[in-house]
């Protein structure tokens, strides 16, 4: 199975650059799976439907949340009924949602995704090892699913690296979210999973993690509350994460980095299997 997970998208320039790219990057890299966390969509904090509904129009099979899930009230009810549309599964018992989903594809195959978020330097939440534990005693990788990717939004990178190596084997893919700072670190883990410390966002890297840069250094200068951040408008690089697993294991056999666009140094997954399709 091709996955392609996208990070944080940031204001309508990250949802625009994405809404743009993603019917080109589908066939390119022949995808079965499309994941975004798209949980800073709307001016950098929350989701709204009609945005939801352009990034699936788009090709997005999944969106992810994080901290920002409820900036847009309106996400409430629409959450409740799109299931593909999932928050932290650590959230609170009753709260509405659900932070796991289980698709089947057009082929048949299974693929389930889950959003965690951390606790280091975050909100007090449930656990989130145990909340995917759960999940995954359901779901077996290589049985019930071919594929399963975890969305970890959070803050620290050790609980991060915690995360993957607990789960090592068992899932396909853990990426993490939340900093917006791409990692060089893709890789392997030992028993089969396939692991980035952050994904990166697809926005304006002429920015403070998205967001214009002036106002957002005020902050740190003044230590006083001031005018509301608002998202950069320049150049986007859309950045994340490809992943191609076993059918038979559901484990990773190849991960590479993705961006495109913008000011950071591009770079692109290669298909050995299908070198005409990246011309």
């Amino acid at each position: 199975m091709r996955i392609l997970f996208l990070g944080d998208l940031v204001g309508r320039a990250g949802r625009d650059a994405v809404a743009a790219a993603l019917p080109d990057l589908r066939r390119r890299l022949r995808l079965d799976l499309a994941i975004v966390n798209a949980e800073n969509a709307s001016h950098g904090f929350g989701l709204a439907p009609d945005m939801a509904r352009t990034l699936f129009e788009a090709g997005a099979d999944v969106l992810t949340l994080g901290n920002h899930a409820w900036d847009r009230r309106e996400i409430i009810p629409f959450i409740a009924s799109e299931k593909r549309v999932i928050r932290p599964i650590n959230f609170p018992t009753g709260t509405p949602g659900a932070g796991s989903v289980l698709l089947t594809l057009a082929d048949g195959r299974r693929a389930l995704v889950i959003n965690a978020m951390g606790r280091l330097f975050m909100e007090a939440l449930d656990c989130p090892f145990r909340a995917t534990e759960e999940v995954l005693s359901r779901h077996k990788l290589g049985a019930g699913v071919q594929a399963a990717v975890v969305d970890f939004h959070a803050e620290a990178t050790s609980e991060k690296q915690a995360f993957a190596h607990s789960f090592d084997g068992r899932l396909s893919l853990v990426v993490g979210t939340h900093t917006h700072v791409p990692t060089a670190d893709h890789q392997i883990l030992k028993k089969g999973t396939g692991y980035m410390t952050d994904a990166g966002m697809c926005g304006s890297y002429d920015s403070v993690i998205g967001m214009a840069k002036e106002a957002a250094a005020e902050r740190f200068w003044r230590k006083m509350p001031g005018e509301r951040l608002q998202p950069a408008e320049g150049d986007v690089t859309i950045s994340g994460v490809f992943l191609e697993t076993d059918d038979t294991t559901g484990l990773a056999r190849t991960i590479a980095p993705l961006r495109q666009g913008g000011r950071l140094s591009p770079t692109f997954p290669i298909l050995e299997q299908a070198p005409a399709l990246l011309e």
